[in-house]
């Protein structure tokens, strides 16, 4: 095989990587996708330490499962308003959620070219106050969601949060 043809073989190959590699990247922070799960991210988090249960379920998909290293898994969407009910909003203590800046990411998720659904992954501090407390870190953890769109509606089917320390 002639030098010529070896390098043509080369460059087609990499090529093929190279376009393959975009159409499964994340999409830039300034895309609609990343802007939309980034405002959906904040909202869902802001509801659920609010105690807003009523936005957080219309924000959870019916087929719903939460995967915590430290507190097990919640495996419906029932079981999770209901832990926030009796859990977070009993507490008498605040919680505030802060993502990481510079460490939001979202892979779009694609059937046959369509846009079906997303994963972000991102780094977040919990921040506590007690009653007349100063306001202290909790824990700092990494997340994984998946959201899933369903008639032009984005809902979180799937959250893993690791890495607590």
């Amino acid at each position: 095989m002639t030098k010529k043809r070896i390098m043509l073989i080369v460059v087609v190959f990499v090529g093929i990587l190279g376009v393959s590699s975009t159409l499964i990247s994340q999409v830039n922070s300034s895309s609609q996708l990343y802007k939309t799960l980034k405002e959906k991210d904040q909202q869902l988090f802001e509801a659920a330490f609010s105690c807003d249960v009523a936005q957080v379920d219309q924000m959870i998909h019916e087929d719903f499962e939460f995967y915590h290293d430290i507190s097990g898994i919640t495996k419906s969407k029932e079981a999770f308003v209901s832990q926030l009910k009796t859990g977070i909003c009993q507490s008498d203590k605040t919680t505030r959620r802060e993502l990481v800046d510079g460490s939001l990411e979202v892979f779009p998720l694609e059937n046959d070219g369509e846009l079906y659904g997303a994963i972000q992954t991102g780094k977040h501090r919990f921040y506590i106050k007690e009653k007349g407390e100063k306001e202290e870190l909790g824990s700092v953890a990494k997340f994984t969601h998946v959201w899933l769109l369903n008639n032009s509606e984005w809902k979180v089917a799937r959250v893993l949060s690791y890495d607590h320390r």
